[in-house]
């Protein structure tokens, strides 16, 4: 009996172990910065007070602007040209999250809120109707900038209900919901959005589950989102030009649609 319990105390000690070791790495766990292929050559700075964020743009003398916030390791970039292209009567701006393509700082869910709410600030003096699209983790930033900020249209690409749901999942014998301190828990904003707003679901998403993109889509309120599902992974690209096409067409009734 003395050495079960010996037994026991050793396992709980590793679990315990691991548990701080989730809690102390796991921003090393949800960002993974990546270096700009096309370092932009007249990026907008974000001043913040305790970091620079770059931004990559397109400026357009124009009412109408499209915010770009991308997914976890995505090099925002790389999609400026096409974006540029696809929207002609925008004006463009991809942020660069902190440490990632030039930017300084350290990523938090805090920080890269606090930067989207201040670059939104910045813009809106001189574009009065802006359109945000979020991929994957930016999607839950997005979803934040929605709540607090007037947007004309809002896109949500492979997006979650919240990240301590998705995590859960995968991370099953570890008590997330105590560990975690980025949540993204964008169930808890989508009630507050009244801006027309597009989820698109990717039909073979291996990371994040359609039951996590739909209980997103429940938590609007009736008649402001809409669901589109796609063929493809996570991972896959979906042109700037679809995503124009999209917007452009007129949406009289919102629901689950193929």
């Amino acid at each position: 009996m003395r050495m079960l319990f010996t037994v026991a105390g050793y396992v709980l000690a590793g679990y315990c172990l691991l548990c701080l070791l989730l809690y102390l790495l796991q921003r090393q766990l949800i960002y993974f910065p990546v270096p700009a292929q096309l370092p932009p050559t007249d990026p907008l700075i974000l001043q913040q007070a305790d970091a620079t964020v770059l931004v990559s743009q397109q400026p357009r003398e124009t009412s109408q602007a499209l915010l770009y916030f991308g997914g976890n390791a995505e090099d925002v970039s790389v999609a400026l040209p096409e974006f540029a292209a696809a929207f002609p009567g925008h004006a463009i701006y991809l942020m660069h999250y902190r440490d990632y393509g030039g930017s300084s700082g350290k990523p938090s869910e805090q920080a890269l809120v606090a930067d989207a709410l201040a670059l939104y600030d910045q813009l809106n003096s001189k574009h009065s109707d802006v359109t945000v699209i979020g991929r994957s983790l930016g999607s839950g930033v997005a979803v934040q900038l929605a709540a607090q900020r007037k947007v004309a249209q809002l896109v949500l690409i492979t997006p979650f209900d919240s990240l301590s749901a998705l995590a859960q999942r995968q991370f099953v014998l570890f008590p997330v919901k105590w560990l975690l301190k980025d949540t993204y828990n964008s169930v808890a904003y989508t009630p507050t959005i009244n801006s027309r707003t597009l989820i698109l679901l990717a039909e073979q998403d291996e990371i994040i589950g359609r039951a996590h993109t739909e209980a997103l889509y429940r938590a609007f309120a009736p008649g402001i989102a809409r669901v589109k599902s796609y063929s493809g992974s996570h991972n896959t690209n979906l042109p700037a030009s679809q995503l124009a096409a999209w917007l452009a067409i007129a949406t009289p009734s919102a629901g689950l649609s193929n």
